[in-house]
């Protein structure tokens, strides 16, 4: 994800729009408010279309990105929304289970931005929510367009079913031996 440099890559440009999938977990009104804003702000500069879904909290985020990308027809997916600490061991588990299954399916080939923010109180929330930076909600969504980019980039060569012709060559007259089992 982006991150505090002057080395911000720049948006990837598309032949055809990319469709990217929004999931978030809205459980702090004020700052999902702005990582959407900050999101779609991003997704719409590189001409994206979009469409958001809410999910309860941000274990469950992973698990809808993946029924999305078995189901639908999505290019990426933008993972957004906020763990903050409190007094049990829970944020632990929240922070590094979503971490995983995020990781996890984009290994399998979902393209994913985690814009979900851990943080040890509202203030460092607010502060990470704030639209303008970049290695938040808008870093999320500029990192699933330059997997995007990348994936379209890399497409295997059209191949067709069965064997080249001259790619193998085997002739059982030529073989010597029993012609029995």
């Amino acid at each position: 994800m982006a991150g505090h440099s002057d080395n911000v890559l720049a948006l990837p440009s598309f032949d055809k729009a990319p469709k990217v999938l929004i999931v978030i977990a809205p459980y702090y009104g004020a700052i999902s408010a702005a990582q959407l804003a900050s999101a779609r702000k991003v997704l719409e500069a590189a001409g994206a279309t979009h469409e958001t879904v809410e999910m309860p909290g941000s274990l469950e985020i992973p698990t809808a990105i993946g029924i999305a990308h078995r189901q639908a027809d999505f290019d990426g997916y933008v993972a957004l929304g906020c763990v903050i600490r409190g007094r049990t061991s829970h944020y632990d588990v929240v922070v590094n289970e979503s971490a995983r299954a995020i990781a996890t399916l984009g290994l399998a080939g979902a393209c994913i931005g985690n814009g979900i923010i851990t943080v040890e109180n509202m203030e460092q929330a607010e502060e990470r929510a704030d639209a303008e930076r970049l290695d938040t909600a808008g870093g999320a969504a500029a990192a699933a367009l330059h997997l995007i980019a990348l994936q379209r980039g890399m497409k295997k060569a059209e191949s067709g079913i069965g064997f080249k012709p001259g790619s193998f060559h085997y002739d059982a007259a030529e073989k010597k031996g029993p012609t029995v089992a």
